[in-house]
């Protein structure tokens, strides 16, 4: 099972949340615009930690940690969007859209970001392409009539969660094993369990439909 079946049993954390937004006046498409800049932010504070930015005040593990928050951020802005859409009775088919599209090039940032600060953009493309893949299959499920698929061994929420908490974990342990850092071992991790996660729901979804 992953986090993302677990988005009903969070809801009265989230009511909080939903009521301030809409008290300053927040669209659910602008809290999913602020969620995106803050991926961003952290894909740029996982580069800035490489070593290659040392002379412009980078280099340092802290901004690790400082990435790490704004990813936990990220997700938890990810969730409040649609339940502030609900809250106004606004969805639609165009926000679902709209935040579709923002998870998906968030996840590229982030995944860029850990890429950058290890200079390994080869596990990093490998990892990009198990993330987007496992997404496509999710969303390409619903476009043949099976419905949205978020089960799997990695959804988009154990992503998050899992950089979340490695990025924090880079903060402090800079040791390699057997080659790879932490990160360096967290996107092998999104690389291969992101491919077996998009082959599982394909296979879900084709035996629904053959």
């Amino acid at each position: 099972m992953t986090l993302d079946q677990l988005r009903p049993r969070i809801g009265s954390f989230l009511d909080p949340w939903v009521r301030a937004a809409d008290a300053v006046g927040l669209s659910p498409n602008g809290v999913s615009l602020i969620a995106f800049a803050l991926a961003v932010a952290a894909g740029g504070a996982f580069g800035f930690a490489g070593p290659e930015f040392e002379s412009l005040g980078g280099g340092d593990p802290i901004w690790y940690a400082i990435g790490a928050t704004c990813v936990a951020l990220n997700g938890w802005l990810d969730i409040v969007d649609g339940e502030l859409a609900r809250a106004q009775d606004v969805a639609s088919d165009a926000g679902d859209m709209l935040d579709h599209v923002l998870d998906r090039y968030a996840d590229l940032v982030i995944i860029a970001g850990f890429a950058a600060g290890i200079g390994r953009y080869d596990i990093g493309m490998a990892a990009v392409t198990g993330v987007l893949m496992t997404s496509y299959l999710g969303t390409q499920a619903q476009a043949v009539g099976v419905g949205r698929v978020y089960a799997g061994y990695l959804g988009r929420a154990d992503r998050l969660a899992l950089s979340g908490l490695v990025g924090y974990l880079a903060a402090f342990v800079t040791a390699s094993f057997y080659g790879l850092t932490v990160v360096g071992w967290l996107l092998v991790v999104f690389a291969v369990v992101g491919h077996l996660t998009a082959l599982q729901r394909f296979w879900g979804a084709w035996k629904v439909l053959s």
